[in-house]
């Protein structure tokens, strides 16, 4: 589930839950007015015996002024706060300046683009305190992005670009969800923000851009060898290898993620040879067909896979 939107951990998302809890407030007082004078007028006017009927009063342009000014001043109000809110939470219009991460919606995962050619899935990391600017996209359908401790939702529209601050004042893991239907598995097409040390970021997205190893290949070679025999290659990208997909997630360092089909299961070698068999039992619907591979050749291939780190 997503942290909540009444914890911020970005001054984007500290202006967005004052302005809510600010219009909650004012919402909350004026039910509790209505509601006294409901009780009052219950109480005052009610039937009593041997009363006749009470005096039926026709127009009283005080009160009309009254019940008109009084509401058109707190929409005037709350219109004025919330234009103020939404330029402090937008991100400007500022066509020379490139993305510093290109997010893209896909059924049922979010892939992450840095500037270096790092990419990874289901999984962004960010520095402690520095306000990133994120372009966010879609490959496919509407899906909209949203992390409720740390940025305003976005939608993710096939053809366009949308852009936001990402930003995160404290380290820590902040969970993100696509918050608009877009099919079978939008209840999981979940992601995570990891918000760290700047020297921690660096050496991160630093590691995430170098290609596979020789060694990942040499410690798990028949693994390695499945992979390209059974053509994974064609719908995922390893950098360092001759797999260049681009359908389906990039798994150039897929050990190094925390979970698997955005959240549905941790990521353990056990979950990567039972996914990379049979990954409608975990995910019905998703967009991996299931593979015929042998129990053998399905743990050679988790093997491979858990040396992509």
């Amino acid at each position: 589930m997503p942290g909540s939107t009444f914890s911020p951990h970005s001054p984007q998302t500290q202006v967005a839950a004052s302005l809510f809890a600010g219009i909650l407030i004012l919402a909350a007082a004026i039910f509790i007015l209505v509601a006294c004078l409901v009780c009052y007028s219950l109480v005052r006017y009610r039937a009593r015996a041997g009363a006749g009927e009470p005096r039926q009063p026709f127009g009283s342009p005080t009160l009309e002024t009254v019940w008109t000014a009084i509401p058109l001043i707190l929409v005037t109000g709350i219109f004025i706060v919330t234009v103020r809110a939404m330029a402090l939470i937008d991100a400007p219009s500022q066509p020379g300046r490139p993305p510093d991460l290109v997010v893209t919606g896909h059924q049922w995962w979010w892939q992450a683009r840095y500037p270096n050619g790092a990419v990874t899935a289901g999984e962004i990391h960010i520095p402690v305190g520095k306000r990133l600017l994120a372009q966010i996209q879609s490959a496919d359908v509407i899906h909209d992005f949203w992390v409720p401790q740390l940025a305003r939702k976005m939608d993710a529209v096939p053809g366009r670009s949308g852009y936001i601050w990402l930003e995160a004042d404290a380290p820590g893991t902040y969970n993100g969800v696509c918050s608009e239907f877009c099919g079978t598995q939008h209840a999981w097409m979940h992601f995570i923000v990891v918000a760290e040390p700047e020297a921690a970021f660096s050496v991160w997205v630093n590691h995430q851009a170098e290609p596979v190893a020789a060694s990942s290949t040499e410690s798990a070679p028949a693994g390695a060898a499945l992979f390209q025999q059974k053509k994974c290659g064609d719908c995922h990208a390893i950098s360092g290898t001759p797999a260049r997909g681009a359908s389906g997630p990039d798994l150039t360092h897929v050990a190094s993620r925390r979970f698997l089909g955005s959240g549905i299961s941790p990521n353990t070698v056990q979950n990567l040879a039972l996914w990379s068999a049979s990954p409608q039992s975990i995910k019905p619907g998703n967009r991996m067909p299931d593979q015929p591979l042998s129990e053998a050749e399905r743990t050679a291939v988790a093997a491979y896979l858990e040396t992509l780190r």
